[in-house]
């Protein structure tokens, strides 16, 4: 929506617009005034506090005033939704005349109400650069408030940040920043957006709360600056805002002498600020509030109950707030105008102007919040995704020696220390998606350089350490809760290896961390920053924001420094794409129907979005019994994804090098296949399985005897020198096995005699072969070259062969209850028995990985060949190998293609929606990954569903296809505009 358009709608909700609906607004209007009582008027002037989480004598009090005093409106502060939706429908249903509801949300619900979002504070949306995001967040606030039945948010705070240390303002992070500009664009940017929502956003603290050091709540503070420079400063915004629509204005309980010079005159209670200043001067013609009149700086002033609140009537609000005694305010009130100390016409034009304004406001009729899905429609994901867009534009990078974005994963060892804060937090989650990283967390306030010792000892041995402090605050004269222990302890960590530091809370706090050469600011501790700041330190987001404030002399407002994405994975919500996450819930009722119908105890299912990870959820348990819960963790064996996420990477890079040729025959490689059935086989028929082979032998049988196995094959009491390579749990084979079985598949027979024509095959051995040359050309294990080559520079830290000599059993899926070769459970080694008989690594099966890491080689494939600022594979090389390259089949070069010709190939696992451009492929154990470059989509599935024995219910309910459908009907029939 353009500036223009929110600026006239706006306009015609809260500045009197001429339009057709004014005629009946006034008619309402007239015909409410003319009905009422002068009790009635006079009660309509005053707003009480309400709360949703007390008594029910609370609730019978508000009653009583909204019956007796018939006062015009109510705050909410806490409480929940849902109890102050019941308490709204009830209060409304007494009111003669439909209640103002209002909330002092400048973080939305979530800063009053459990269970509902709490958006960021105003000192981050001010590091913001694109004033869009603000309008959109503050769009968002307003559709909350507005599900709610709330139809005034008393935000935004439009004061400027002028004192760092002022209590009330810069402290809590309540300012947009020291900035006049910066303040005036994303206050009334974020005030269009709340009212393009038809609720009331209310400016404040007039004229200004920013130039003082004391907290009005107790004291009067006084503001002593010029009137030119309040003009100019601290007035800015507030016109702006005027200027722009507006709805409302809060005053202040600030002296402020430059602007009316009587003696302990708050600004709330000054005629010459708010009628002769805002009113008239300004020309504000909207809703004028004070600030809650219970506070000290303005309750103490006024002799007598109600003394203060006829004041600020007389002085030219038109609403009070929070009213210390309202029923002595509303008798004082009305004293005055029956001694005709207040005019009755001004008492009857300020009523208009409140009706007319609850008329704009949907308060025609007598209002009813529905109930039905109240908390799931105020916690709808745009807001999630909105919140960490915001944050994702505010965080800002402060000190940058050249090592930020982190590009480089596999020469380099991570650490993280995570200070003042619960262990396992959302921060260390996320570095995890980018790297391996050993964790370190000390979750209280270090008091002593000893406390830390044993930490930095241990830190220090890494190339890098990300150090995140935590609980931090915005009071210097506490050392912004920053410990001389905790500064120390990064200073000596800085004197032994590289350092980065990532402060969650008030950008006032960086002055403690100037001096260190590499410094981001998140400025709050909120779960959604965390998330955000790994993003940003990998290059998966660019660094944006700015800072709002100055820190020191050399580092001022304005200061910040940009960093590039990198192009590895981001992670969001289908929104932050444009799309509904109400389409992606028909992917969980799948994904539960195998649950329940037993195809599989658990499952991971991630998709991408033009490389954002928009939908990662997990699924079950590890087993029936539910005990351990699928996580972002769990491993899974992806039995013959092993071929395309590993051999076929070797072969395209190998391919590159010109160290393999499609065209040339496996035998110019392996000169033992010369002379035998397998000398003329192509590598290009080897990839696109059409070379004959056999689709599988079960080569462990040469080892078996009836009953048992064959002497010399095994060991059963151990590893040993001879007997290393695990076959199961117990067992143990010689790694010359690998060449026993090399030979066996050399004499295994082909499919026919048509060598040059053989009709599509699919098999194991071909890729098996493959291994064996990728071996030979490149000089080394298949499991060493892709770890040192993909996996990690990738960082995917979780994808690996025989996983149980890394993670714990805990960590990985069961696959089988195998009782015709290993006899037991398969619990991490390789599902595929002749995998597993030759040691665990081959190139048909034995890779172990999760669906994050899995999405970074299909994100890398996707985006040819490029991931984390490196090139793994050129363009034209993924380009052959993924289109379709026989005349025979629908494959690709290793990789498998959509069967568009036979869509009821039960064999094609993959989505009846896929374009001819997708490419990727399933495993036996219930796995598949795709990509679809038209759609710059990436699918990942991953499940155990051959536990506890191999059943085809997956393959009956077509879960992995139907995912795939479900996935593409998401993205191709919503979109959602911010």
């Amino acid at each position: 929506m353009s500036f223009f358009k929110r600026f006239l709608l706006s306009l015609f909700c809260f500045i009197g617009f001429q339009s057709f609906a004014q005629i009946d607004q006034f008619q309402w209007a007239e015909n409410q005034l003319v009905s009422m009582t002068l009790d009635e008027k006079i009660g309509q002037f005053f707003m009480v506090p309400a709360y949703s989480n007390r008594e029910e004598a609370h609730a019978q009090k508000i009653e009583s005033l909204i019956v007796n005093q018939k006062i015009g409106g109510i705050i909410f502060f806490q409480g929940a939704p849902f109890q102050q939706a019941v308490l709204t429908n009830r209060f409304q249903n007494l009111s003669k005349t439909p209640l103002f509801i209002g909330i002092d949300g400048e973080t939305g619900l979530g800063m009053r109400l459990n269970d509902a979002i709490d958006m960021p504070k105003a000192l981050t949306l001010g590091a913001i650069q694109d004033d869009n995001v603000v309008y959109r967040l503050g769009q968002e606030i307003g559709r909350e408030c507005s599900r709610l039945g709330v139809h005034i948010n008393f935000a935004p705070s439009a004061d400027i940040a002028s004192e760092a240390s002022n209590p009330i303002i810069s402290t809590l992070g309540r300012s947009f920043g020291e900035w006049k500009e910066n303040v005036a664009n994303k206050s009334t940017q974020f005030a269009l957006g709340i009212q393009s929502q038809n609720v009331m956003a209310v400016a404040k603290h007039f004229p200004g709360h920013g130039a003082t050091l004391t907290d009005s709540h107790f004291y009067l503070p006084i503001i002593y600056q010029s009137y030119n420079e309040l003009m100019d400063r601290e007035l800015y915004p507030f016109q702006r805002m005027v200027e722009n629509g507006v709805g409302g204005v809060l005053t202040g309980h600030l002296q402020v002498p430059n602007l009316d010079n009587q003696f302990n005159m708050p600004a709330s209670t000054s005629k010459k600020i708010i009628s002769d200043l805002l009113k008239s001067q300004m020309n504000f013609s909207g809703i004028v509030f004070t600030d809650a009149m219970n506070m000290k700086a303005v309750s103490k002033l006024h002799g007598g109950p109600g003394e203060a609140d006829l004041q600020a009537f007389i002085a030219g609000n038109d609403i009070i707030l929070q009213s210390e005694n309202p029923i002595e305010g509303i008798r004082k009130i009305k004293e005055a105008v029956e001694k005709g100390r207040i005019d009755i016409n001004e008492v009857d034009n300020r009523i208009r102007k409140i009706l007319i304004a609850k008329f704009r406001l949907g308060l025609g009729n007598k209002p009813s919040i529905d109930l039905t899905n109240l908390l799931r429609d105020i916690n709808d994901p745009m807001g999630h995704a909105i919140k960490q867009e915001a944050f994702e534009n505010a965080v800002t990078i402060i000190k940058n020696d050249g090592s930020l974005p982190i590009a480089q994963l596999d020469q380099a060892s991570f650490a993280s220390v995570a200070i003042s804060s619960k262990s396992g937090d959302a921060f260390q989650r996320y570095l995890s998606k980018y790297a391996k990283f050993k964790h370190f967390n000390v979750n209280y306030k270090p008091g002593k350089d000893e406390e830390l010792n044993p930490i930095l000892n241990e830190a220090a041995k890494f190339s890098t350490v990300v150090v995140s402090v935590h609980d931090v605050n915005g009071f210097g004269s506490k050392s912004y809760g920053i410990t001389a222990a905790t500064l120390r302890f990064i200073e000596r960590l800085q004197a032994k290896t590289k350092v980065i530091v990532c402060v969650f809370g008030s950008p006032y706090s960086l002055k403690m961390f100037a001096h260190l050469p590499n410094v981001l600011c998140a400025y709050e501790d909120d779960q959604v920053a965390q998330q955000v700041v790994p993003q940003i330190l990998f290059g998966a987001l660019a660094a944006k924001g700015k800072l709002p404030v100055s820190i020191n002399t050399e580092i001022g407002a304005g200061h910040g420094i940009d960093s590039p994405r990198l192009g590895r994975l981001s992670y969001g919500f289908p929104e932050n794409m444009g799309f509904q996450s109400k389409k992606f819930e028909e992917i969980d009722r799948i994904a539960q129907e195998g649950i329940t119908a037993r195809a599989y105890p658990g499952c991971q299912v991630l998709v991408a979005k033009n490389g954002k990870v928009i939908y990662s959820k997990n699924y079950g348990s590890l087993t029936y019994n539910g005990v351990q819960q699928v996580n972002d963790e769990t491993l899974y064996d992806i039995a013959s994804m092993t071929k395309v996420s590993s051999t076929l990477q070797a072969v395209m890079s190998l391919y590159e090098k010109g160290a393999i040729s499609l065209n040339q025959k496996a035998s110019d490689y392996l000169p033992e296949l010369l002379n035998t059935n397998k000398q003329d086989l192509y590598i290009n028929d080897l990839l696109l399985h059409q070379a004959g082979l056999l689709a599988f032998v079960p080569f462990y049988d040469k080892t078996k005897l009836s009953g048992g196995f064959k002497t010399g094959y095994y060991s059963f009491s151990g590893k040993t020198e001879t007997f290393s390579n695990e076959v199961a749990e117990g067992i143990y084979t010689s790694p010359s096995m690998k060449d026993s079985v090399w030979n066996w598949l050399i004499q295994t027979p082909l499919t026919s005699t048509n060598i040059g024509n053989f009709r599509f095959h699919y098999s194991d051995l071909g890729l098996m072969i493959l291994q064996r040359i990728i071996e030979k050309q490149s000089n080394q294990p298949l499991d060493v070259l892709v770890e040192n080559q993909f996996f990690k520079p990738l960082g995917m830290s979780q994808t690996l062969f025989n996983p149980k000599a890394v993670f714990s059993r805990e960590n990985i899926a069961p696959t089988e209850q195998e009782n015709s070769f290993r006899r037991q459970m398969i619990h991490g080694t390789v599902h595929d028995p002749n995998a597993a008989l030759v040691g665990g690594v081959a190139g048909h099966a034995g890779l172990f990985s999760t669906a994050n890491d899995l999405a970074k080689l299909f994100q890398m494939n996707l985006q040819e060949g490029s991931y984390g600022q490196q090139q793994f594979l050129k363009a034209n090389t993924i380009q052959l190998f993924t289109q379709r390259n026989s005349n025979r089949s629908h494959r690709g070069l290793g990789w498998d293609k959509p069967d568009q010709g036979n869509p009821g190939n039960v064999g094609n696992i993959v989505g009846t929606t896929a374009s001819s451009s997708t490419f990727g492929h399933s495993g036996f154990t219930g796995t598949a990954g795709w990509v679809d470059p038209s759609k710059q989509l990436v699918y990942i599935f991953l499940s155990n569903r051959v536990y506890p024995s191999i059943n085809n219910r997956l393959m009956t309910l077509k879960t992995r296809q139907r995912i795939h459908d479900a996935i593409n009907n998401a993205i191709t029939t919503t979109s959602n505009e911010f």
